[in-house]
């Protein structure tokens, strides 16, 4: 790993940026989880006096505006050349973080339906704006050979208390556990990105050093044109499938009372600490695999264990095989997000060089994260208001999640899943 050269060295802002990078990661994606896709649920029901149908529209309205958002501002980041510029990233980070802090301590006191569509068009231009912005950084901080214990360590740090510490999912307990840290990070961002300190333009020109802009999928041809194998395009695309099954079977388990309150809600913090444990192993067990493995193995070990364990959890649920005071279920659900959040965090700058990771990244969070997440969230609302019981819901997610496996399985396995030759296969990255 890079990390231990420079602990041996002594070689202090990189290992800034490292922290820098976990801190800010983990920190939006806790925001993400809890006050975002279950604090507004809460707000919009139970606050505002909406029916779950309207929560539901406002939810595919958010889905849609950050991921129109992302992809247009990363375009416009790539075109402009701010992709590449440190510090341009710095600010809108800043900009990011103090709307989101803004945002998150007016969300509390929203009591109409008007008010609280305003909220999520703004909050839905912030997060669009901090997918390209974020992410791309990835390339200023993070060397290529130590992406994925990195993005095992922001899943860990971001997962651990999301399960730990929120046993009432309610806005005022997501606003008030959140806020501080946001307030903390606004204005530590605002002396990063405006303060003219040396380590920070030590950080601004990592970039340009092979370990950092040479994604470990990107591969150069005799011109020194970068590419991607249509191998690996197609798997990617695939992330939409996991985010999309994730959501949809946790939405309705969430909203089942017996199971929720024995486990993410219980009120006995040894439970909710048992799962949060299983999240970081899993998460550095992740971060190891994505080091470790080529792309086909990676794949079918992250993606093939999510779609395995998310049918073993279901299934189980379904057949009684498990009552809802054990952990069983809620356990294997945490080492199957877990490890393929940790893709998640690192695919995107290994698929770009610096000029295209804002786009890349935009693209991608913004599909297979954004519009798969709400989306699935929204259709989950709509199940259950339509009179889906909860047997059949399940049923649905077991379908879907074994699909899924099979279609990794015949993308990898089958020369035709994903072309084997490189040159019918593969898409220029234009480095």
């Amino acid at each position: 790993m890079e990390l231990t050269r420079y602990i041996k060295n002594k070689d202090w802002p990189p290992l800034l940026g490292y922290g820098l990078f976990i801190g800010m990661m983990a920190t939006g994606y806790y925001y993400n989880l809890t006050f975002v896709q279950f604090g507004l649920l809460d707000l919009g029901t139970r606050l505002v006096g909406m029916t779950r149908q309207q929560v539901s529209m406002n939810m595919a309205y958010l889905a849609l505006i950050t991921s129109v958002t992302a992809i247009v501002f990363g375009l416009w980041m790539m075109r402009r050349g701010w992709s590449r510029d440190f510090r341009f990233k710095l600010r809108c980070a800043f900009a990011v973080v103090l709307a989101q802090t803004i945002l998150t301590a007016l969300a509390p006191v929203i009591r109409s339906e008007a008010a609280f569509l305003a909220w999520i068009v703004a909050a839905s231009l912030a997060l669009g704006v901090g997918v390209p912005a974020t992410f791309s950084m990835t390339v200023d901080l993070v060397p290529r050979r130590d992406r994925g214990m990195t993005a095992a360590l922001v899943t860990a740090g971001a997962y651990f208390p999301a399960a730990v510490f929120s046993s009432t999912w309610t806005i005022e307990q997501f606003s008030a556990q959140i806020l501080g840290v946001m307030v903390a990070g606004s204005l530590g961002l605002g002396v990063l990105a405006f303060a003219r300190l040396p380590w920070i333009d030590r950080l601004a020109e990592q970039h340009t050093r092979p370990e950092f802009a040479r994604g470990r999928f990107v591969r150069y041809d005799e011109h020194g044109a970068a590419h991607i194998s249509g191998r690996v395009i197609a798997l990617i695309l695939l992330m939409f499938g996991i985010y999309f099954i994730d959501s949809l079977g946790f939405l309705r388990l969430a909203d089942t009372p017996a199971l929720f309150e024995a486990a993410w809600g219980s009120p006995n913090i040894n439970n909710r600490l048992v799962i949060g444990v299983v999240h970081v192993i899993a998460a550095l067990v992740g971060g190891i695999l994505y080091a470790a493995l080529d792309e086909k193995q990676l794949f079918l070990w992250i993606f093939g264990i999510f779609a395995l364990v998310h049918f073993m959890y279901t299934f189980m649920l379904r057949a009684q095989l498990g009552s809802p005071e054990t952990l069983s279920e809620p356990m294997l659900y945490a080492l199957a997000v877990s490890l393929y959040t940790v893709v998640n965090f690192a695919i995107w700058a290994d698929i770009s060089v610096p000029r295209t990771i804002s786009r890349n990244a935009a693209i991608g969070v913004a599909l297979s994260g954004w519009a798969a997440t709400f989306l699935s969230t929204a259709l989950a609302l709509q199940l259950q208001l339509r009179g889906v019981s909860l047997d059949l819901h399940l049923r649905l997610v077991d379908s879907l999640a074994i699909l899924f496996f099979l279609v990794v399985l015949a993308l990898i396995y089958f020369p035709g899943g994903g072309g084997s030759r490189r040159k019918s296969s593969s898409q220029e990255v234009k480095g």
